[in-house]
């Protein structure tokens, strides 16, 4: 049965409209080496038992990674059984935006106590649950930040993750804002001399990452006075959330607005999506922060409900007054990260003190091995940079063990030619990290 049934009269009327004469013309941009002039000759039809044998067969020959050492924005961590059941269930899976209160109390009241485990984790007063990932999430706090003190250059650290910082300039880009990146010092941070220098009162933000892309543990205290003196705020970001669990929250050393990736809780591995932003701000932003905020209130019996609440600034509402034009939810992703949080409680700790743990052996490792050094010093959670013989020939022979490998440095800092980012999450059992160790000291 074709899936649109038109009858020949109904395709004659339609090419009439459009201008054609037959259906072939609507592929005449496709050159006719690419075309198939008939259908290629196909099997019989299998049945659903042949079929499912067949697909079994090819899916034999997929090589699947015993391990992974890569991070650079999307971490292997173990997921507790009951995250994926508590978001299969139909009333949260299926449920549609919360755009009606009165018929969305389960998704309010998840995303309510998303809030505020994110508040608590990031030491900021308000998040909300709406970014669609951690780079969208700075750009949306950059805009912010100028569209609040009406200012237009933005500042962002060079150990920003890289594909954060092309967001923002995209984002600034649009919005008629100049960029302008700060180098990084011989430590691997942000450099506050150049930082202090680029500084003037037309600057509208600063934009920092700890860990930051380097996994090293940034300098608040150095960075925020540096910041906050011209009046510019201070946008802290992050790319691993489980690190919450451990540092000392950004908004206890003053930013304005804490925002980063939380595929970490609870959200697997998955091509890149869907990914969950998180966005925490300070109270004086609470009306200009963008996306979407859950309230709890009392009905006129004093029952407690849950609403959506500050609607105003929402861009479907008053869209000439809008700082964003976020109109989606990740509540799902939120809702497992929820569960995640809620599974581990304070065990978040505990996790991430592991993850510090296996970094630091599997950095002791690999820097026992000839031609492995690091090239900078300073703290890291657990991500790390190594120099190497050759990159990528370690990437190779680790692929070929079933090891995907480090993150190459070199294409998004040249100066860093040999340098690989690794990583060491709670997945990485001790015999993990010597096969590695074993397999890398075989290159040459």
């Amino acid at each position: 049965m074709d899936y649109t049934p038109h009858t020949p009269d109904d395709i004659a009327t339609m090419l009439q409209t459009i201008g054609v004469s037959r259906l072939d013309d609507l592929f005449r941009d496709i050159p006719d080496a690419y075309r198939l002039p008939q259908l290629p000759d196909l099997p019989p039809a299998l049945s659903e038992q042949e079929a499912w044998r067949h697909m079994a067969a090819l899916s034999t020959q997929n090589t699947v990674p015993t391990m992974t050492l890569m991070g650079a924005g999307a971490y292997h961590h173990y997921i507790p059984a009951v995250v994926g059941h508590m978001i299969g269930r139909s009333e949260f899976y299926t449920a549609y935006t919360p755009y009606q209160a009165e018929i969305s109390q389960g998704i309010l009241q998840a995303i309510y106590e998303y809030q505020t485990m994110i508040a608590r984790l990031t030491g900021l007063p308000v998040a909300n649950a709406s970014m669609y990932d951690g780079a969208s999430s700075m750009a949306e706090g950059a805009v912010l930040a100028g569209k609040t003190l009406n200012r237009s250059r933005i500042l962002i650290g060079r150990t920003v993750h890289p594909e954060y910082r092309r967001v923002v300039s995209t984002y600034c880009a649009a919005n008629d804002y100049t960029l302008t990146e700060i180098p990084y010092d011989t430590a691997g941070r942000v450099d506050t001399q150049a930082l202090m220098a680029a500084m003037d009162d037309r600057t509208a933000a600063v934009c920092v990452q700890s860990p930051n892309f380097f996994g090293i543990i940034e300098d608040f205290r150095a960075i925020e006075p540096v910041a906050h003196g011209t009046g510019a705020l201070l946008i802290a970001g992050f790319t691993d959330a489980t690190s919450l669990g451990l540092l000392k929250p950004a908004g206890a050393f003053g930013a304005d607005i804490v925002c980063g990736e939380g595929q970490s809780f609870g959200n697997p591995l998955n091509y890149g999506g869907p990914y969950l932003g998180i966005f925490a701000a300070s109270e004086k932003l609470l009306r200009k922060i963008p996306g979407r905020l859950s309230g709890m209130t009392v009905d006129l019996d004093g029952n407690r409900g849950f609403v959506l609440t500050l609607q105003a600034r929402e861009q479907h509402i008053r869209r000439e007054k809008a700082t964003s034009n976020i109109c989606t939810n990740e509540a799902l992703c939120a809702l497992a990260a929820s569960v995640y949080l809620v599974s581990l409680g304070k065990n978040l700790r505990k996790l991430a003190e592991l993850n510090v743990y296996k970094a630091r052996y599997l950095k002791e490792k690999l820097s026992a091995l000839p031609g492995w050094e690091a090239p900078f010093s300073s703290p890291c959670y657990n991500e790390f940079v190594l120099n190497c013989p050759d990159p990528l020939k370690v990437n190779a022979a680790w692929q070929e063990a079933g090891v995907v490998g480090g993150y190459i440095l070199a294409k998004d800092y040249p100066e860093l030619q040999n340098g690989l980012v690794l990583c060491a999450t709670e997945m990485l059992g001790k015999d993990d990290i010597d096969h590695a160790a074993a397999v890398a000291a075989t290159v040459r």
